[in-house]
């Protein structure tokens, strides 16, 4: 068995579900690497199975001010750097079909950002590689949309595919979550994971002094919707995770401080053990009678 199916494997079978984590985007080799060792530390403590994440550009920012990350070249060596030292799972993005190559042979997960979850070359491209393929759910998609896109990996000869809810929009500057999603998504055949951090988003909805918007978000209702997906029963976690927040580059309003983490993450746990989410409800529909 590969790699990759050994580790779809391990994923698949995690109990009560895996995590993938790490900050948004690759700010240095130094803090990609501390932010691993802790974040490693944390997971092995509370007993979940760890994704590594990051990414090496965020090609999709509000402005183009703003900072992307270190580029792909330069990314892929820190990201293997950190997959070497630490023999974890990496999981990191692609925007393009030309990045899907070189990225495969550094990622253990390929992911598909939300607003390219339906196009058919990037997810072709990507499953040729041979590695997961994880497809993040777009804010504009109703969960059905998941099942063609899932579907699109598994027809280019890749069954390891995963499929992760980020949120709806509602209205031009807000997310909602509808845990129905996390059930619906089932019907795509594989493991669903909870985006628990940029679900949590308002796109350009934060006004910059001197002009212009930015991101903005709710962290405090982190602990909210990972809860509430822990006990639907999703496979895994995802969450953006920093050492200080509020001087994150990216996305600094959604990430979650790694000082509160494995205390979160302890209680999710304690969450699924209790949940029977991952079971479907035998509904008797037959008339009762006393």
């Amino acid at each position: 068995m590969d790699s990759s199916k050994t580790l779809f494997s391990q994923l698949k079978a995690a109990e009560p579900f895996f995590i993938l984590a790490g900050p948004n985007v690759i700010e240095s080799e130094d803090h990609i690497m501390r932010m691993a060792k802790h974040i490693k530390a944390i997971s092995s403590r509370v007993g979940l199975p760890l994704v590594f994440k990051s990414s090496f550009d965020k090609a999709n920012r509000t402005s183009s001010k703003s900072f992307r990350g270190p580029g792909m070249t330069e990314g892929l060596k820190i990201l293997e750097k950190v997959k070497v030292a630490y023999d974890i799972p990496i999981i990191t993005d692609v925007h393009e079909t030309i990045q899907c190559e070189p990225v495969g042979k550094v990622a253990d997960i390929i992911q598909i950002p939300a607003f390219l979850c339906r196009q058919t070359d990037l997810l072709v491209a990507a499953a040729k590689t041979g590695k997961i393929i994880n497809i993040k759910k777009g804010q504009f998609c109703a969960s059905t949309v998941m099942v063609n896109s899932a579907e699109k990996v598994r027809l280019a000869g890749n069954q390891n595919v995963m499929v992760c809810e980020r949120g709806t929009m509602f209205g031009y500057n807000d997310l909602i979550v509808d845990p129905r999603n996390l059930e619906w998504m089932r019907e795509a055949g594989c493991p669903v994971i909870a985006d628990v951090t940029h679900s949590l988003q308002q796109p350009a909805g934060r006004q910059l002094e001197g002009g212009g918007v930015a991101s903005g978000g709710f962290r405090e209702l982190i602990p909210c919707i990972a809860r509430t997906a822990v006990a639907v029963g999703v496979d895994g976690i995802f969450m953006e995770v920093h050492d200080d927040p509020l001087s994150a580059p990216v996305d600094g309003p959604t990430q979650w401080p790694l000082r509160n983490l494995e205390e979160l993450l302890e209680e999710l746990v304690a969450i699924a053990k209790a949940s029977k989410g991952k079971r479907r409800f035998e509904i008797d529909l037959t008339p009762f009678h006393d």
